[in-house]
């Protein structure tokens, strides 16, 4: 059986879901809300793009690298972003969180909180991970703040990482929560999430 295995993660705000060919229109909405593709910092597939992510996604699946899912708005009922455990390390039991992206009007809502929560206590409570890694853009501020937010520590940064779909070269900013932090950063994020949105 493929690790980790496939599984439905539930909280007050968010359903994640396994990814499956089904939430190709959902996720052409979701890209559509906020031109999510134009962000020159990130691959976010274009609407025209979407299948090919979906099978890019669905074929690492089946090579046991990525479990991909799709993040559903409990209270609206829809499809508001992407996410996936990538880089799936099994002998190690190390996961990265990453290849996420929400629909514009799904940002700065406590989706994203809770939907890490969810993926870090499934992590490190059911697939004992002894850590989980996030990777992002070093000019992508958003994502570096929230990743922080979280309680992730940054490990470095890897220079010239890859390439761009415009061809700039991305330094990778790579950040960590291990399995003795993990009581911590459970603590704090329990805390803002129960904290009023305003």
């Amino acid at each position: 059986m493929i690790w980790p295995p496939s599984i439905t993660l539930s909280g007050e705000r968010v359903t994640i879901e396994p990814l499956s060919l089904e939430h190709h229109d959902a996720l052409v909405d979701v890209v559509r809300d906020g031109e999510l593709w134009k962000l020159w910092y990130t691959k976010i597939p274009s609407p025209e793009g979407i299948q090919a992510d979906i099978e890019r996604r669905l074929g690492l699946r089946e090579r046991g690298s990525m479990l991909p899912f799709v993040i559903v708005d409990k209270a609206k009922g829809r499809v508001v972003g992407a996410t996936s455990y990538m880089n799936v390390d099994a002998e190690n039991r190390r996961v990265e969180i990453g290849s996420t992206w929400y629909a514009q009007s799904a940002q700065r809502t406590g989706v994203n909180t809770e939907c890490k929560f969810l993926l870090l206590r499934h992590a490190f409570e059911r697939l004992d991970c002894i850590g989980v890694e996030f990777r992002t853009h070093f000019l992508n501020k958003q994502s570096r703040t929230a990743i922080e937010r979280l309680g992730a520590k940054l490990d470095g940064i890897l220079r010239s990482h890859w390439r761009l779909p415009n061809g700039a070269l991305r330094d990778t900013c790579v950040y960590s929560i291990i399995a003795a932090e993990w009581p911590t950063v459970k603590a704090h994020l329990q805390w803002q999430m129960a904290k009023p949105r305003t």
